[in-house]
């Protein structure tokens, strides 16, 4: 059984100085700056140097994650919040725009009914989000010649749901024993053939010749999060060309990456990685309550030791990494000309503590089982390690910022100055404070009534068939009627 804790809140710390009080009490290496540089003092205004994508240098040191709003037509296409969404993108000042957000290479892929699908034919539809996106930063910024747009190209793997927002159709590498119960997995059929995998291959260098003819600059190749090529990667137990060993469980990189050169496609290409995975965990049952969640514990795992169903992960405790593979992988990503590595961790479907730091759970989690700082500087250090082992060819972005809140960029601005990170990553931030680092080096502070107090209605909300948005700040998602449902779902789940 977790014992409690009291958890001491970001805002309290009025002072950068009562942060790092704080950190230290927890015995934290989490480096936190007095002041904001601003204009061309700040290291967060500088351009990446080193790494050309599409012709272009990154023009600073911020980056916008790929985020899904499960807002999309039914067919895949965008709609008026997600035009909204890449408008906000362009409007943030960030130069790197990773992903946008997840697009699937096929339908069957989906993570959820109305994810944007990235196949031949939408070339127009996706181009005009790049469009927007564009001449909102041009209005905004004055130039776009230094803004790189990536999109991201997934497959849900485990976590399809295509057709109903309720219906799991979950399509694996292998059967895990904890979580196929989780996502209804019950046959072996539902794994992926080498054939089958080969056939997915030839999507992902359809849907890179889509991007680039849709006016994107790069492609994410998706190993983050359980999705399917990240669970690939911790395929040990998988027979044939795709698991076993490291060659094997990584293949589907280097043939994608083959193919899409070999189609006389330049794009350049990016992978989102989790670095590092745990066991998945639950709420403690022992202290959940009728609407009120547990803090969060593994969920048992003595049955599957040597644990061989993971990546980065220590496989005699799976509660701790193993960042052995991940340097393998980091090689592989430079050996085939990758650009940009964004390293995150964990998966939201079953660790969401360790992958997305927050003071408040989503429905389907559970409460902080320990102080948030801990996950946040946790992968701090490993993109500080990766960084310290990675050429400049090859740009690294930090994830797992959005927790920090009022200190977010006095720490972002330690990590880029000192070399622990190239760049700062932000996500769920941005969606109720689109400019927030464009802010802290033009005026050198923050307007702390925008800023994301990681409340996890983002999440929340998609998790029960809802569209995803800010809806404690943002405005535009306070007025529509998933508001009112989102407030009652959360009464009753005690999220």
């Amino acid at each position: 059984m977790t014992e409690p804790f009291k958890l001491t809140r970001i805002p309290t710390l009025k002072t950068p100085a009562a942060f790092r009080e704080h950190v230290q009490s927890l015995g934290l290496d989490l480096r936190c700056d007095d002041d904001l540089a601003t204009g061309d003092q700040s290291p967060l205004t500088q351009p990446v140097s080193g790494v050309i994508i599409n012709g272009k240098s990154i023009g600073n040191r911020w980056a916008i994650h790929p985020m899904e709003g499960w807002d999309a037509t039914t067919d895949g296409e965008p709609t008026e919040e997600v035009v909204r969404r890449w408008h906000r993108f362009g409007v943030s000042g960030a130069k790197l725009i990773y992903g946008g957000e997840a697009m699937a290479v096929r339908p069957d892929g989906r993570a959820n009914p109305n994810q944007l699908i990235i196949q031949k034919g939408r070339e127009k539809s996706l181009g005009s989000l790049v469009n927007t996106l564009t001449q909102a930063h041009e209005e905004h910024y004055g130039r776009t010649d230094d803004l790189v747009i990536g999109f991201q190209l997934t497959h849900s793997g485990r976590f399809c749901r295509p057709n109903e927002k309720s219906r799991w159709e979950s399509r694996i590498a292998y059967r895990h024993p904890i979580l196929d119960k989780k996502f209804h997995v019950t046959s072996d059929d539902q794994i992926l053939s080498d054939d089958d995998v080969r056939a997915l291959i030839a999507k992902y260098v359809e849907a890179a010749a889509v991007a680039r003819d849709a006016g994107a600059d790069f492609v994410d190749i998706k190993h983050c999060h359980g999705y399917l090529l990240h669970e690939f990667l911790g395929a040990h137990t998988r027979p044939g060309n795709y698991g076993g060993s490291f060659e094997n469980r990584t293949r589907i990189l280097r043939e994608i990456v083959e193919g899409i050169r070999a189609s006389g496609n330049n794009i350049d290409i990016g992978v989102r990685l989790s670095a590092f995975d745990f066991v998945p965990f639950r709420p403690d049952p022992e202290l959940s309550v009728p609407g009120k969640l547990g803090p969060g514990i593994p969920e048992p795992y003595d049955h599957c030791l040597p644990y061989r169903y993971g990546f980065g992960i220590n496989p005699d405790n799976p509660l701790e990494y193993d960042l052995t593979e991940t340097f393998q992988f980091v090689d592989l990503c430079v050996s085939l000309g990758v650009k940009i590595l964004n390293v995150s961790a964990g998966s939201p479907y079953y660790n969401p503590h360790m992958q997305r730091p927050a003071a408040y759970p989503p429905s389907d989690g559970y409460q902080p089982a320990h102080d948030p700082l801990i996950d946040v500087e946790r992968q701090i250090q490993v993109v500080r390690q990766i960084k310290a082992k990675t050429p400049s060819s090859l740009a690294v972005v930090g994830t797992a910022y959005s927790y920090l809140q009022e200190y977010l960029p006095h720490v972002a601005q330690h990590n880029v100055r000192e070399g622990w990170t190239d760049m700062v990553g932000l996500g769920r931030m941005t969606l109720s404070y689109p400019d927030i680092l464009a802010d802290a080096t033009t005026k050198g502070s923050l307007t702390p009534r925008a800023i994301c107090r990681t409340f996890s209605d983002c999440t929340t909300a998609p998790r029960n068939g809802l569209i995803s948005g800010c809806y404690p700040l943002d405005e535009y998602y306070k007025e529509k009627p998933e508001f009112t449902q989102l407030k009652d779902i959360k009464k009753n789940v005690g999220a």
